[in-house]
């Protein structure tokens, strides 16, 4: 996925040492309760949508401008559903970044999901009973989404 212009700036001085940085995840949701996944261009895998919010953008905002960047679909942010600081990520040219990720339940306004950039191969809605394979970080948050209670977050220190 490209890098933004703020964090090559960051590194022209910082170099590859760890950088703590903000991170959000869009759980979008159909009026059928479908959920809006890309196929990943990196990795070739299916996954929630996400990214990271440029300086002074606010978490919901950032949300819902990647969902319409990466898949073409309208949404607004309904709530909260996750806070969770993330293991640290050691990119294939030695970065090494940790994301502290804000994932939010969203609801689709508007659109076609069709791939709208180059970070994804395919975008689709998908049932729950009909998921593609995807990791634990994406089961987690659907699965929260999905949830009535209240916003998760992992209390152990």
């Amino acid at each position: 996925m490209a890098t933004p212009d703020f964090i090559r700036t960051i590194r022209a001085t910082a170099g590859q040492q760890l950088l703590w940085l903000p991170g959000v995840t869009a759980i979008v949701l159909d009026d059928e309760e479908r959920v809006l996944l890309g196929r990943r261009s990196d990795t070739r895998k299916w996954s929630v949508i996400g990214g990271i919010p440029d300086p002074g953008e606010q978490p919901a905002a950032c949300a819902v401008r990647e969902v319409y960047e990466e898949t073409a679909v309208r949404c607004v942010a309904e709530r909260v559903v996750l806070v969770q600081a993330l293991e640290p990520v050691t990119y294939a040219n030695g970065d090494i970044c940790q994301y502290m990720d804000i994932t939010f339940r969203c609801r689709a306004v508007g659109g076609e999901a069709r791939v709208n950039d180059d970070e994804s191969l395919e975008v689709g809605w998908f049932t729950i009973d009909a998921l593609p394979e995807l990791n634990e970080f994406g089961m987690l948050r659907i699965k929260q989404a999905l949830a009535d209670g209240p916003t998760w977050f992992d209390p152990m220190t």
